[in-house]
């Protein structure tokens, strides 16, 4: 049986991706305004930036997580963040979330990934832990992109500003 310290990080990553009808610049508006999150994730709530932040790269905000009955508060740095193409951060140095948008027809792909960075016993301690955080944290992730998409859809002051092509 492999421990956490003898897996290879690299083998743990996915990533899920929606059409949302929206500009790619809204859409990562969206997303960038991480005290929005806990609208679409089954897992995230109360996530702001420190006072005096924003969705820069540097930037770093904290929030609440939940898994299991269990919960815990996260600090989180943002590594990526161009309006319109990407959004990324990484998640007390273990992991990192990666949004990206790339126009498509009159809306936008948006994708989710997620990539471990490290080990750490907070992961579990086997492989089968490792690999059943990653599932889950999978089908957390399309469980997003699909309340993402249908808020947009919802809510027409989220829709797109014309586009000129």
């Amino acid at each position: 049986m492999s421990t956490v310290t003898e897996l290879d990080p690299s083998d743990f990553t996915f990533t899920r991706r929606t059409w949302i009808d929206a500009d790619p610049v809204d859409v990562y508006g969206l997303v960038s305004d991480v005290s929005s999150i806990s609208r679409w994730s089954p897992n995230a709530s109360d996530v702001a930036f420190d006072e005096g932040s924003g969705p820069e790269a540097g930037a770093w905000f904290s929030g609440r997580n939940r898994r299991d009955g269990k919960e815990w508060t996260t600090r989180s740095q943002v590594v990526k963040a161009e309006a319109g193409t990407v959004f990324a951060f990484v998640v007390d140095g273990i992991v990192e979330w990666s949004w990206t948008f790339q126009a498509h027809d009159r809306g936008t792909v948006a994708e989710q990934s997620w990539r471990l960075l490290r080990m750490d016993p907070v992961l579990g301690s086997t492989r089968a832990d490792v690999e059943a955080l990653r599932d889950y944290m999978a089908a957390s992730a399309e469980t997003t992109l699909t309340a993402l998409a249908e808020w947009v859809t919802k809510n027409s002051s989220a829709r797109r500003a014309p586009r000129r092509d």
